[in-house]
């Protein structure tokens, strides 16, 4: 199909979605969920309360929406689980006019959370079809993040450093391109594993050179590939 008309194609489905009160009401059930989960800071509960799911997913799933589990979006990719996203954040803990860069941009939740939170967002997406789709999807959204098609494991280092960097693809090691874009004082939060399961990784950066790292649990994610685009 000839790009011109995807575009169109996308913007008539989102003109088409609204976001009703009985989303809303299901929104406000998650978010009660994931406190019950264990999320605690409440501007992240409340950032994602303001971010209607929904539009993210597609039409075959948007009753589905307000559950906490992850579903399948273009790509063969995934829109997380919103406990995942809410775990990542809160660890990730950006504050207002922080740069935080993120490595993965797939529906464009994530990045909607980070934006709702006041960061000054980056975000890069190696699969062009997915770039395309969350571009066109956040902009008439009024979400101005500024959207990269590229290959994460490189990150963005014409923009660094970054105070904050999230990963939303398991990493088979530490990017050291990552690292070094960095800011000393900032956070990193990136899954670090293989194919089976990865675990959540809080790199703080204390020096130029020095870094702490902490674990967080398991999860599972897609895999964070290096050198390719598509």
């Amino acid at each position: 199909m000839h790009e011109s008309k995807k575009k169109r194609e996308r913007s008539t489905n989102f003109a088409a979605m609204k976001d009703t009160y009985r989303h809303k009401g299901l929104r406000q059930k998650l978010i009660d969920a994931l406190r019950q989960k264990g999320i605690r800071n409440e501007d992240v509960l409340a950032a994602m309360y303001r971010v209607p799911r929904h539009l993210f997913m597609d039409s075959g799933f948007i009753n589905h929406s307000y559950t906490d589990k992850a579903f399948p979006i273009a790509a063969g990719q995934t829109i997380s689980q919103p406990y995942t996203v809410a775990f990542q954040t809160e660890l990730l803990a950006p504050e207002k006019h922080q740069k935080v860069l993120e490595i993965g941009t797939g529906s464009g939740y994530q990045t909607a959370v980070l934006l709702e939170l006041g960061a000054r967002v980056y975000s890069i997406e190696r699969i062009r079809e997915l770039y395309l789709r969350s571009r066109d999807q956040l902009i008439p959204m009024g979400y101005n993040p500024g959207l990269y098609y590229g290959d994460g494991y490189q990150g963005l280092p014409a923009f660094a450093p970054f105070d904050r960097i999230l990963v939303t693809a398991g990493a088979n090691e530490l990017p050291n391109n990552l690292l070094e874009q960095l800011a000393v004082g900032g956070r990193m939060v990136i899954p670090v594993g293989d194919r089976f399961g990865q675990k959540m990784l809080l790199i703080e950066k204390t020096g130029d050179k020095e870094t702490q790292t902490s674990e967080h649990g398991y999860f599972s994610f897609v895999p964070l590939l290096q050198g390719k685009t598509n």
